[in-house]
């Protein structure tokens, strides 16, 4: 059975690519998901080199405001694709209710988490980009993309559904609450220390005013998204999920994709190295490093999988949240360490308490 595809490639060539203006050589399916969205992702050879073409999952006027991020993103010297004119100008084609874009094709491998001068050259990266977007202004008739969820409010209310779950597992006999009770007082004191350090931060240090559009956060900044190229020089793509939101969420979302693995494992040095050279670009504030800590410290993953046994138990499998779960705890002891590490760094950099 062969590769399932979105189109055929001759309806891509004849109804899509016909509205740029190269020679289309070979096309290649590179990525489909056949869910909702119906993602899908090809690369064709031109008269212009490699080009990317994409069929996007979302409307105009969200199109509109990632344009407006990349084309902004641009003129800061941030290196990425930029959509392509067709050849009427145009930012996109929209063949039977659907947005396609073409972008130049980045030929390079992804970032290297075991590689230090990849994470270091991507946290830097990732700090420029912050830091350029301060007074960001989108094209009209962009939708602005936004997130205004409250850290301390969210936290809290995970921290209870802990208990929850807890209150739960002790009614069950089976294996995964054995394993969620025998872990549950080292995690729901990491959670009960994460709202309590968000309490100690005024949430309009984690908010994004109402009348401003700083700072846009890419918010799947992870490694197959980073492209560095044979001249090392570093690309980011793919801005589908970007938003108006807080810096530490992008950074916190890179950090924890890194030190979650087992190679890597919670290593209080690599955090040091990320914020070092992502503070060479953007300072952070004593607000921003303990609403980082806070992150970083929240069971989340273990939240998640007793949420999804415990709520939506028939949606997954019983032995794969299981072994998550498993995965989770094999790393408690670095996790401690690592959270305890940071707790102190903070204090000893900003001369305070947060006992």
């Amino acid at each position: 059975m062969g590769k399932k595809e979105y189109m055929p490639v001759e309806d891509i060539k004849k109804y899509v690519l016909s509205n740029y203006p190269y020679e289309i050589y070979d096309v290649k399916q590179i990525k489909f998901k056949d869910t909702d969205k119906q993602r899908a992702v090809y690369k064709f050879e031109s008269s212009n080199g490699s080009k990317c073409l994409k069929k996007v999952y979302f409307n105009e006027e969200n199109l509109l405001f990632i344009y407006s991020v990349i084309e902004w993103l641009y003129r800061h010297g941030i290196n990425l694709p930029r959509l392509l004119p067709t050849k009427t100008g145009g930012k996109y084609v929209e063949y039977k209710g659907n947005l396609f874009i073409v972008t130049d094709w980045i030929e390079g491998r992804k970032c290297d988490y075991d590689n230090d001068m990849d994470v270091a050259m991507a946290a830097k990266n990732l700090g420029k980009m912050h830091i350029c977007t301060y007074n960001f202004t989108p094209i009209e008739g962009s939708l602005i993309r936004r997130d205004d969820y409250n850290w301390y409010k969210t936290f809290s209310r995970r921290y209870s559904q802990l208990m929850k779950f807890y209150n739960k597992a002790l009614t069950q006999d089976d294996k995964f609450s054995k394993l969620f009770i025998e872990s549950f007082d080292y995690y729901f004191e990491r959670a009960k220390n994460a709202v309590y350090y968000l309490s100690r931060i005024d949430n309009k240090d984690l908010t994004i005013p109402v009348d401003k559009y700083n700072t846009i956060c890419h918010l799947d900044y992870v490694n197959k998204n980073i492209i560095v190229t044979d001249c090392n020089d570093l690309y980011v793509i793919d801005f589908d999920k970007c938003k108006v939101d807080i810096p530490i969420h992008d950074l916190g979302t890179f950090l924890k994709r890194i030190l979650k693995r087992k190679k890597t494992c919670w290593s209080f040095d690599i955090l040091l190295m990320v914020l070092e050279n992502y503070e060479k670009e953007r300072i952070l504030t004593l607000s921003e490093n303990i609403g980082l800590l806070a992150y970083l410290e929240f069971p989340q993953k273990y939240w998640k999988v007793s949420r999804d046994y415990y709520s939506n138990r028939k949606k997954y499998d019983k032995d794969i949240l299981i072994k998550m779960l498993k995965d989770v705890n094999n790393q408690q002891k670095e996790h401690s360490i690592f959270c305890d590490n940071f707790k102190l760094y903070i204090e000893e950099k900003f001369n305070i308490s947060l006992s």
